[in-house]
């Protein structure tokens, strides 16, 4: 197996969900325990970055022996900062980070990207940009160090990342709302 890592971010508010969305199930797992399984796929560790609701996600987290809860101190600051902790921790030569709420994302997808050469992968769907993100870990100290972004996207969009296109919709699907929700779980019954 090819040494690579995963950053899930899982620290967030779930506001606009306005119900904790990590635990919600989707089938038979849990919208987190689904991101952590379909990257476990490939990585040989998965940091979980949790802060809100840190001690809801630990059951979910000890089902799965490649993942680490990481706590970000700082979550109420935004996901840039608990992208940065997760960063900070990251062992291997490249890296998957995706946000926890993407409960769809394909096993198929993190395959495809690891055959992609390239600094930054982005996966697109009918041409829209979509998670994981695949980079090369020498990035890490420039993310940390940038001051001029004020987000990750800003940062990939001035490296000029590769694209490639994949036949999954579910790398667009995550749960801001309960509308999001249910039209994940209506698509995963689906197919």
């Amino acid at each position: 197996m090819i040494y690579v890592e995963g950053i899930i971010l899982a620290a967030g508010l779930s506001k606009r969900a306005q119900t904790y969305k990590m635990t919600l199930k989707v089938g038979e797992k849990t919208i987190l325990g689904s991101c952590i399984e379909k990257m476990g796929s490939v990585c040989s560790r998965i940091i979980v970055v949790g802060g809100y609701k840190f001690e809801y996600i630990l059951p979910i987290i000890k089902m799965y022996p490649k993942a680490e809860l990481i706590f970000n101190n700082n979550y109420e600051h935004g996901m840039y900062s608990s992208i940065k902790k997760g960063l900070e921790h990251i062992k291997s030569d490249r890296f998957f980070l995706t946000p926890g709420d993407y409960p769809l994302i394909s096993s198929d997808v993190y395959k495809i990207m690891l055959d992609t050469c390239g600094d930054i992968i982005i996966p697109t769907y009918k041409g829209q940009k979509g998670h994981p993100v695949l980079m090369k870990s020498y990035l890490i100290k420039e993310i940390l160090q940038n001051t001029k972004c004020s987000n990750l996207r800003e940062f990939i969009n001035s490296k000029k990342p590769i694209k490639i296109e994949v036949p999954y919709k579910g790398i667009l699907m995550d749960v801001d709302t309960m509308e999001d929700y249910i039209k994940v779980c209506k698509y995963y019954s689906l197919n």
